[in-house]
């Protein structure tokens, strides 16, 4: 006999009717009227715009974080780290609203970035040639803080364009930047500081 054709106590059972059947489930959160009890406007949207939005704001302020923690009298290259990161704050907001909103992250900014990259990777040329523990006095660990929440902001990106949204391709060029740009920060901040690398050999690779 065929097992196919063979009856199946679970499948004969009667299904039940309409009136019997469970509620369609409810969702737990709506806007509420009390703008009180509302964060954000997108809070409880359930696409990865918000998520994205969030992120971002998340890495400003960390970024803003970052400079409070830098010295009250400043040497040159600490003027110029503040400087940056209080230019930064702008476009990492910029950055933030370039996905539902229009694109506000340009090639002048990618050439800008770039180009401080350069100079802070020129002048710490040499320091870290392998894998380095993220630690050191503080902003130090802050800045370490902020590339990571750079690469997550990249990685929201990709799960936005597999959920069909589309954007601008530079920004996950930019996102990218950022954080490698946070990297060589430390770098620059540690080498003013005289404060050692500790390397980090990979047991894994």
């Amino acid at each position: 006999m065929d097992q196919q054709s063979e009856s199946n106590p679970a499948h004969d059972e009667p299904s039940a009717a309409p009136s019997e059947r469970q509620p369609a489930r409810q969702r737990s959160h709506k806007r509420p009227k009390d703008i009180r009890e509302l964060c954000y406007p997108f809070i409880y949207e359930t696409q990865f715009q918000c998520d994205y939005e969030i992120a971002t704001d998340e890495l400003c302020c960390q970024v803003g974080g970052v400079m409070a923690m830098l010295p009250v009298a400043p040497s040159e290259g600490e003027a110029a780290v503040f400087a940056d990161l209080d230019k930064l704050q702008r476009l990492i907001y910029n950055l933030n609203g370039s996905v539902r909103g229009r694109l506000g992250i340009f090639e002048e900014d990618m050439a800008w970035l770039k180009e401080r990259y350069d100079l802070y990777n020129e002048a710490s040329r040499g320091r870290v040639t392998g894998f380095v523990l993220p630690r050191g006095p503080q902003p130090i660990p802050a800045l370490h803080l902020c590339r990571c929440a750079s690469k997550k902001v990249v990685r929201l990106l990709v799960r936005l364009e597999e959920s069909g949204v589309s954007y601008d391709p530079i920004l996950p060029r930019f996102a990218n930047l950022l954080a490698n740009f946070f990297f060589v920060l430390t770098v620059f901040l540690k080498q003013e500081w005289q404060v050692p690398e500790v390397s980090y050999v990979s047991i894994n690779y």
